[in-house]
């Protein structure tokens, strides 16, 4: 899907804040509510905008210690691959989950409560796992910078009125 200027400044202000109305987002853009209202219902369908989420502090409810965790499995064969990737799915503690190249195969973020539910999540789940032959942790002391908005400006936009 191209993204015009109106597009991307759309999806800038969502990522910014999800909870204005349209009539808000349409004044941030300068475009009328019902066009913008269908750009954003164009995106929903194109999967471009995937859902709307709320930024939670991990310590206020009880989740203080984050880990980043990376993992080599002995065999890359679809069968292994799938269970693992099935497991870590099916696992709420790891939060994120991206498979890499370089010394790792994958890497995970899992957050718990403090270490020892930490040491229990390893024994309980990646120890356990068929065809994991590395662990290794980093337990993270600060987050420095968190988010996840996208750099939408750094992408070039399409022309206004060929967008699709």
């Amino acid at each position: 899907m191209l993204l015009d200027a109106y597009s991307r400044k759309i999806l800038l202000e969502l990522q910014r804040d999800a909870r204005q109305t349209v009539q808000q987002i349409s004044d941030a853009v300068g475009l009328s509510a019902t066009p913008c209202w269908r750009r954003i219902k164009e995106m929903e369908a194109a999967g471009v905008i995937r859902g709307y989420t709320i930024d939670i502090d991990p310590e206020k409810v009880g989740l203080a210690l984050s880990a980043v965790t990376e993992i080599n499995l002995d065999r890359h064969n679809e069968a292994q691959v799938r269970a693992f990737e099935d497991a870590v799915a099916a696992n709420p503690s790891i939060v994120r989950c991206v498979s890499a190249t370089g010394t790792a195969d994958y890497i995970l973020t899992v957050m718990v409560p403090d270490i020892k539910r930490y040491e229990e999540f390893l024994h309980a789940t990646l120890f356990t796992l068929s065809g994991v032959t590395h662990v290794r942790s980093a337990i993270v002391l600060r987050e420095v910078k968190s988010g996840g908005s996208l750099p939408l400006e750094a992408v070039e936009a399409a022309p206004t009125g060929r967008r699709r």
